[in-house]
C-alpha cells in the first residue's frame, strides 16, 4: 500500500516532539504540506529542520502558537483558514495523587487536552464538509479506557476525546470527512524517555530493557511487552488520514500494544 497525500494540507498540533513530530514527519513523507505547531518559534523551526533532515522534499510551514489557549486557536484559524487534515495531538500529562489535583489542574488539563481539539475542529470541520473531503484525528490514549489512579485528570480528558471524536464523526456523516481517535499505549516519547533513561543508566541496562521492564511492571497486560516507538503510533495516524481509510470513521483505534485487555 502506498499512501499518497499530495495536495493535502495538514495541521498537527504539538508537533515539535514525540508522537506529534513523528506524525508530522510521516504525513510530510506521504506528500502532504504539513503545518508544524509548537509554543515557540525556536522549537518549531528546530522541528522543521529535523524533519527536513529525514524528508528533504518535505513541504512544511511553521505555526508557533499556544493552542491550549482560546486566543491561540483563534489566531491559528485566522492565519490558516482551511486544512484538509487536522491531527489534534496537543496534550499534557503528569502523575499526581487525586487529592492533590485542584480545580486549576482540572481546568488546565481540560483546556489543553480537550478544548484545543474542540476549538480547532469547530474552525475546520465545516470547510472540510463543504469540500467533501477531510480527516480529523484526536490523539487519545489507552488511559481513556484504563483510567490511571495516579492521574485521574489525564484519563478523564482522554475519555472526553473519545466522546468528542465519535460525536463529530456523526456530525460529518455522509460528507466524505472522517473523524477518529488513535489510542497509543506506553510509547517511547520524550516524556517517557526522560523518565526511563536515568533508571537505565543507574541499573546499567539499555533504554529498551528499561522500557520493557517498565511495561511489565506498570502495564503487565501488554501483549508486545515493550514500549512502542513514536513512529509505530504515527503509522496509524498517517493511515487514518489517508484515502485508503475512507470507510473508517467514529473509531477508537488502539496502538496500545494490547494493553487494554479486550478484543472489542
Amino acid at each position: 500500500m502506498r499512501i499518497a497525500l499530495d495536495g493535502k494540507r495538514a495541521l498537527v498540533t504539538g508537533s515539535t516532539g514525540g508522537i506529534g513530530f513523528a506524525a508530522a514527519k510521516g504525513l510530510a513523507a506521504a506528500g502532504a504540506t504539513v503545518i508544524v505547531n509548537g509554543r515557540t518559534a525556536e522549537r518549531v523551526e528546530a522541528a522543521i529542520r529535523d524533519i527536513r533532515l529525514e524528508v528533504p522534499e518535505a513541504k512544511l510551514e511553521a505555526l508557533p502558537l499556544d493552542l491550549a489557549a482560546a486566543d491561540g486557536c483563534a489566531a491559528a484559524a485566522e492565519r490558516i483558514p482551511a486544512v484538509d487534515i487536522l491531527v489534534n495531538n496537543l496534550g499534557i500529562f503528569e502523575l499526581k495523587p487525586f487529592f492533590e489535583i485542584d480545580d486549576a489542574d482540572w481546568e488546565r488539563f481540560f483546556q489543553a487536552n480537550v478544548m484545543s481539539g474542540v476549538r480547532l475542529s469547530r474552525s475546520y470541520l465545516k470547510g472540510m464538509m463543504e469540500r467533501g473531503w477531510g480527516r480529523i484525528v484526536f490523539i487519545s490514549s489507552e488511559s481513556a479506557l484504563n483510567i490511571p489512579a495516579d492521574m485521574v485528570h489525564y484519563g478523564f480528558t482522554k475519555t472526553a476525546q473519545l466522546a468528542v471524536s465519535r460525536g463529530l464523526a456523526k456530525v460529518a456523516r455522509g460528507s466524505g470527512v472522517t473523524v477518529n481517535a488513535v489510542l497509543p499505549g506506553p510509547t517511547a516519547s520524550e516524556g517517557v524517555s526522560a523518565m526511563l533513561k536515568p533508571m537505565a543508566e543507574e541499573q546499567g541496562i539499555s533504554f529498551e530493557e528499561a522500557g520493557a521492564a517498565f511495561v511489565k511492571a506498570e502495564r503487565s497486560s501488554s501483549v508486545i511487552q515493550r514500549l512502542a516507538s513514536v513512529e509505530e503510533v504515527a503509522n496509524m495516524i498517517v493511515y487514518v488520514c489517508s484515502e485508503q481509510a475512507s470507510a473508517t470513521s467514529g473509531a477508537a483505534l488502539r496502538v496500545d500494544g494490547g494493553v487494554v485487555d479486550t478484543i472489542a
